[in-house]
This record gives C-alpha cells, structure tokens and sequence, in this order.
C-alpha cells in the first residue's frame, strides 16, 4: 500500500487516522483524528464523530488498542478498511466547495498540475462543516510555485491576508516560545496561509514520490542545548519533519516536528534553535518538536528578525 503524509486512512474498527510518515517498516505510522460517536458533531454517511486532539487521541488509544500505541501508532495493513488519497479526492471534493474550487483554479490556471494538488483534512474524508478550514496540499517542487501564485492572488485580491485577530487566534493555539511580533513576522513571510473569502486555509507540503529517501537514522538523546548556525538547505523546510541542513561545527541538521516552525528560516539566513540533540551514530542532529507545544523549544531566524518585521 503506497501513502504518504497528509493522506488518511480507516480502519475496521471505524477509527480515521492522519498518515504520519512516509516510511511503513511493519505498517502505517498514524495519528487518531476521529473517532464514531453517537454524540460527536461531525457526521459522514449518517455515522457521527468526535474529533480527538493529540492528547485524547494516546488516552483513547491506550484503552480501546494499548498495541497501537506500544508500536507507535503503527497500524497494521490488515486492519486499514478504506485509504483516502488527497490527489484522488480534489477534483470531487472541489466540485461541491466553490472556495476550495477557487485555490485549485487560481494554481491550475498559473501552471500547476491538478494531479499535483490534493486536499486532505476534515474535507478529505467528507466531516467538514460551514466553519471547516482548508487543508490544501501540494506535491513537491511544484509547492514553491504554488506559494508565489497565493502570493500573487493577495496581491490582486482574489486571496485575503489573514487579520490581526486571526493571528492572535493562531498564536494562542500554538502558543510558541517566542513573542507574539516575533511569531507573526515568521509567518508572513512563509505565505502560506490565508483566506479564501473569508474561509482560513494552509497550503501543505508533502513529498512527490521521487523525492522520497530512506528513513532518517535513530536518534540516541543525548541534551537540550541552544546553537546558533547557518542554514545550508531548506529544500523540505515545509515538510514533516521540516528539515533544514546546517553550517555548524557538530549539528548536521534540525528536525523539526511542529507546524509552528516548519519553513522558519531561508537558506543563507542565520538562525537561533533550541532542541534535544540527538547522536544518529553518524553524526548530530536537532529535534525541535519533542513535545506537542515544543515548551523550551524553537527556531528563530536571526536575520529576518534584524531586518525588521513586515509589518513595521
């Protein structure tokens, strides 16, 4: 079975997870998301769920299925029911959504393949409601483009800026280790978020096939520790884990496992992190991310905090 991060899958128990990794060792690595409830308030082919949050989802698991969550959330391919692949659902889901239709026109028109496009999410598996956000997802180099051709539609107005209150709504659901003017000066420069009238959305990245390698050597813990260093690359600095390779005297690379800094830092830029160091046995790397609010933990780029935030 091929999958990828941002695809979802169901297993035999009615149990919807998010795919968490590219690599399938024994199975498919996953995160709950949703759960039958005849209480829930999402609804799917007359069937009611519950959402669960990170937390909720270890508790649930724990109880109903300890094996799933001794093996790391590893779900074995005899017990997945049903795959849904973002790509595959675009086109059906955008020809019910008049805004999600809108995205997919503004980056097929400028030149992006609508087979490299999908959507994933509560739209994906059909438990979105009026307020749902738009999860859109593209595929590999052709991300990039995509983020100039969002760029270029807020330019002209067919794509809003998010506004202050959905800014301070967004940094206190993260709350980051780093200050509210800090924080948003990051994100307006990534340029992937936004509002499709008035519908907030994130342009996601996941890995076209070819672009993806072996899985990453396991990390022996070694401190929590605060470097500064350059950035080399930062080809999948959007990815999951967002990677960025460093110019540091031991510290190869950041790992890096929360949203709030995937794409941090621009390659040539200098950066502040704080992480657990790890030992791969081949060499140093940094995971930032170790926790689901990443407390003590973040990436901060030095150079476009010296410049000034957009906004000033």
């Amino acid at each position: 079975m091929k999958v990828r991060i941002r695809d979802f899958i169901q297993t035999v128990d009615g149990w919807i997870f998010a795919v968490a990794d590219y690599h399938r060792p024994r199975g498919i690595r996953c995160m709950l998301r949703y759960v039958p409830d005849p209480k829930g308030d999402r609804e799917a082919n007359g069937i009611k769920y519950r959402k669960l949050d990170f937390d909720q989802a270890f508790d649930f698991l724990r109880k109903a299925k300890p094996g799933y969550v001794k093996d790391l959330h590893v779900i074995p391919e005899t017990d997945i029911l049903t795959l849904y692949k973002p790509e595959v659902m675009l086109p059906l889901v955008a020809k019910k959504d008049p805004k999600l239709n809108k995205i997919v026109s503004i980056l097929r028109d400028g030149g992006i393949p609508q087979e490299s496009m999908g959507i994933t999410g509560s739209m994906l598996i059909g438990l979105n409601g009026h307020t749902s956000d738009i999860d859109f997802v593209v595929y590999g180099n052709y991300w990039w483009k995509a983020r100039d051709l969002i760029s270029d539609a807020k330019d002209d107005g067919r794509i809003q800026d998010l506004n202050e209150a959905t800014w301070k709504k967004i940094y206190s659901k993260r709350v980051p280790d780093i200050s509210y003017e800090e924080f948003v000066a990051h994100e307006e420069r990534k340029g992937n978020r936004g509002l499709v009238d008035g519908t907030y959305f994130d342009l996601l990245f996941t890995r076209e096939w070819d672009q993806i390698a072996a899985p990453h050597l396991p990390g022996k813990k070694v401190e929590l520790r605060q470097i500064s260093a350059k950035v080399k690359e930062a080809d999948f600095a959007f990815d999951n884990p967002s990677i960025l390779k460093l110019d540091h005297p031991e510290v190869e690379e950041i790992h890096c496992f929360t949203h709030t800094y995937a794409g941090q830092a621009l390659p040539g830029e200098s950066i502040e992190a704080r992480g657990m160091i790890e030992d791969t046995g081949e060499g140093l790397r940094m995971v930032v991310g170790t926790s689901r609010e990443a407390k003590g933990e973040w990436i901060r780029s030095l150079t476009l905090l010296k410049k000034g935030s957009p906004r000033s």
